[in-house]
């Protein structure tokens, strides 16, 4: 995998103490053609998801390839009803684990992952706009499921946040990975032991919702505004003595981002 992530925005780093409107107010010059939030508004999202709910080359089955095979598969891996690699690859391993998950889900059992089985899954609408738009992103240096990983992350470690703290979650993950000192892909990282609490306690397995898959976009398009930052912690709950040690470079909502 390319180690290389464009990072076209906000390259100095941006201190954000109590309202985000700077920032907010910045994104829409600083972000690419490719940007959620330069082309993306409310409306145009919502069409895009209906757009993904109704088209059926989602539809999955024997034979199909890709991203979103590949999550599949790690669901039904997770959840015991699969053993085999997770490659991607829609053989006759993985319709027999479809089978299995339906019939125990009171679908038809018919080895095809079509909208109600995408629902029971918990790959919802958002999950495919997210496909759809790597798909038509020349920024795409990750696969489907890096990024809905990411997402998840972004939602497990900061629902609740700003959405310019929610898409600096993804950018740290995103700076870890492009630096030497971590593993090199997203779940490399995400998984490192003791690297995030949401890991630890098990809220990295939440579906994530529509404003952490657009953080997670956002992020991967090029907009950092941590300008950089490896680390973040939230100075009311942080255990760690160890992480007040580093130099803090921006403080966007609850979240303290450090090199």
């Amino acid at each position: 995998m390319k180690k290389f992530i464009r990072r076209g925005a906000l390259t100095a780093a941006v201190l954000v103490t109590g309202t985000i409107a700077a920032v907010s107010a910045a994104v829409p010059s600083v972000l690419g053609k490719h940007g959620v939030a330069a082309g993306r508004n409310a409306s145009e999202l919502t069409a895009i998801t209906r757009v993904y709910e109704d088209r059926e080359a989602a539809v999955l089955r024997q034979g199909s390839t890709g991203g979103e095979v590949k999550e599949v598969q790690r669901r039904l891996k997770a959840w015991g009803y699969y053993s085999g690699e997770t490659d991607g690859i829609f053989g006759a391993g993985t319709r027999a684990a479809v089978i299995s998950f339906q019939k125990k889900n009171g679908l038809t059992a018919d080895g095809v992952v079509g909208a109600a089985t995408y629902k029971a899954l918990g790959m919802n609408s958002s999950y495919n706009v997210l496909v759809g738009q790597m798909q038509n992103s020349s920024s795409s240096e990750f696969t489907s499921s890096d990024l809905y990983l990411l997402a998840r992350t972004i939602y497990a470690e900061g629902r609740g946040e700003p959405y310019v703290g929610q898409v600096a979650i993804g950018a740290v993950v995103l700076n870890r990975v492009a630096s030497s000192a971590f593993p090199n892909t997203i779940s490399g990282v995400v998984y490192q032991k003791h690297a995030f609490t949401a890991v630890s306690d098990g809220q990295i397995n939440l579906a994530p919702d529509e404003t952490a898959m657009r953080a997670a976009q956002d992020a991967v398009n090029g907009w950092d505004p941590t300008g950089g930052a490896i680390y973040y912690y939230n100075p009311a709950i942080a255990t760690s003595s160890w992480i007040f040690t580093r130099q803090t470079i921006a403080v966007i909502g609850k979240h303290v981002f450090a090199i």
